[in-house]
């Protein structure tokens, strides 16, 4: 049951609308709530302007909200973009098993770490000590007995680095992200379920190798389905070997959508730092950053306070009512018609053609996909007035809109009920889907220009030089929408990878400087693989599936 005294203080906080006009927050507040406003503009694109020619602006976060949501309980993102902007309560269904590695045969009351995956338990079956142990392994299965209440921090969120991959949580229990307490997991699961038992939830959800599930109380909500004695796992010194390759293996599996499907989000409860109007005081310290160094730790006090409020009102209230609408398909709907398109797009552009003959027939290839991609929209009348003025666009405005707003197209009704988080995956999915169409649209139109439609030929004589200039253009609009949606589907080993390989992206804590690590005054060799910008900025490729392991 929830404190009277944090119920009082949740009430007091919401009060306070999250979008309070600027005279009812402190002056400082108002001070950045202003500066936001200033650096976002009034809005993300004024509805009467359709110009193919009108950027979005470079602080508006919908394409950051998109990805980040469309990758919820996908390992390979999670991996990629370590510092988490989502905060998410969901459920754990009946029924689920739970695994956990450990070294003596008491099973623990809670809080304690347990893992979705067989794999991911039996690394952690070894004596606690890290010293090496050949009778020391007792393995778990437990049996969720109804639905567990939970609550996901996504990102890779178990890293225990100083780059930010903590920061959602430890907001939540300390009020800061800080460097002592990077190292101090105990009293971190201690804290989160001393805060969460209050508010109903059962687990908190994290991602290290695999998603790992801090289970706060082992007599409530699950039973004991098994318990084994085992051969030990692979905790440090046996750090590189096949259960450690395993382990990874296992995460891999829920690399791409859907995910991890064991466990249920609710999206209509998701609380995102990527949303300017929640969490105005990092709009100014995001900018000029790339999406690596954007983190979470940098909130402000007063934020942080709205944020938690909203969460634990969301938590404690009944099931509240929303839209209904599938939010997960509907993103990902967007990632399925274009992510290969314009991957094949970008191949066309950058394959190195010299003879004329092979010039035009990539630049006819490359129309042939935009066309492609913009066929549901090509209405009839969609032509240029004038063959000969590349600068008039206008006829291409309703072609423009008929794809920027079909895909998510709502009615006030269908839309009756709609929380504050399925507004803003709203706006995300449409300010994503305008931009891609966009792009799309002045890409095609200048093929159109240039004579190299198959439906309207402008030009009797195709000129090489322009075709080759147009290329070019293609190119740079093409890079320019494929960097900002930014999604990481695209991010794969190229060349791909044998039989006896898997693509992987450097994991934590392989070959990382364990910085901070608790000295026990045992051997510890870590041989540090990556370059340390891959540290921050990993980049994929591929290791062996058997000995010699290369992590």
């Amino acid at each position: 049951m929830l404190r009277p005294a944090l119920f009082g203080f949740v009430t007091s906080v919401l009060g306070r609308a999250v979008q309070a006009p600027l005279d009812s927050t402190p002056p400082w507040q108002s001070e950045q709530l202003a500066q936001s406003q200033a650096i976002l503009g009034q809005d993300h694109w004024h509805p009467a302007e359709w110009d193919v020619l009108q950027l979005p602006n470079p602080n508006h976060t919908d394409h950051l909200v998109f990805e980040t949501v469309h990758s919820l309980l996908q390992h390979w993102p999670n991996t990629r973009m370590r510092n988490g902007h989502n905060i998410v309560p969901g459920v754990i269904p009946k029924g689920t098993p739970l695994y956990h590695g450990r070294s003596d045969e008491t099973l623990p009351q809670g809080p304690e770490w347990t893992s979705l995956d067989a794999e991911h338990a039996y690394y952690f079956c070894q004596d606690r000590t890290y010293y090496p142990s050949q009778d020391r392994c007792w393995y778990f299965t437990l049996v969720a007995t109804r639905p567990l209440n939970i609550v996901y921090f996504d990102g890779y969120s178990a890293a225990k680095m100083d780059y930010g991959s903590l920061d959602t949580q430890d907001l939540l229990v300390w009020g800061e992200s800080s460097k002592e307490n990077m190292w101090d997991e105990t009293g971190r699961i201690e804290r989160l379920c001393e805060w969460a038992v209050d508010l109903g939830v059962d687990a908190l959800i994290r991602m290290e190798m695999g998603f790992e599930v801090m289970l706060c109380n082992f007599t409530s909500g699950v039973r004991l389905a098994s318990s084994a004695k085992l051969r030990p796992g692979g905790l440090p010194p046996l750090m590189s070997g096949l259960v450690t390759f395993e382990t990874m293996h296992a995460g891999s599996w829920h690399n791409y959508f859907p995910g991890e499907t064991r466990i249920q989000l609710d999206l209509p409860r998701l609380i995102s730092f990527y949303d300017t109007q929640l969490v105005p005081s990092l709009v100014p310290i995001r900018v000029g950053q790339e999406r690596w160094d954007h983190r979470v730790g940098n909130i402000s006090k007063y934020d942080l306070s709205i944020v938690k409020s909203k969460l634990e009102a969301d938590l404690i209230s009944p099931p509240i009512r929303s839209s209904g609408i599938d939010w997960q398909s509907l993103l990902h709907v967007l990632v399925d018609r274009f992510a290969d398109r314009l991957e094949l797009t970008r191949y066309l552009l950058t394959f190195p053609a010299a003879e004329p003959a092979d010039i035009i027939n990539f630049a006819n290839k490359t129309q042939i996909q935009l066309r492609t991609m913009l066929a549901p929209y090509l209405l009839l009348p969609a032509a240029p007035s004038d063959p000969t003025d590349e600068a008039a666009l206008d006829w291409t405005v309703p072609m423009y809109k008929s794809c920027a707003t079909s895909h998510a197209s709502f009615t006030e009704s269908e839309l009756d009920g709609m929380t504050e988080s399925e507004a803003l995956i709203l706006r995300a999915v449409r300010g994503t889907n305008r931009e891609i169409c966009r792009v799309l649209t002045k890409m095609w139109a200048a093929g159109v220009y240039a004579g190299i439609d198959i439906k309207q030929n402008t030009k009797e004589v195709l000129d090489v030089v322009e075709i080759t200039r147009l290329q070019s253009t293609w190119l740079d609009d093409l890079n320019g929408l494929m960097g900002w949606l930014d999604w990481s589907v695209w991010v794969k080993c190229d060349p791909g990878c044998s039989p006896e390989e898997m693509c992987f992206l450097p994991t934590w804590p392989f070959g990382f400087p364990l910085e901070g690590f608790p000295d026990t005054g045992l051997p510890y060799e870590v041989v540090i693989t990556p370059d340390p910008n891959e540290w921050v900025r990993p980049h994929p490729r591929c290791i062996p599936r058997f000995e010699p392991f290369a992590f």
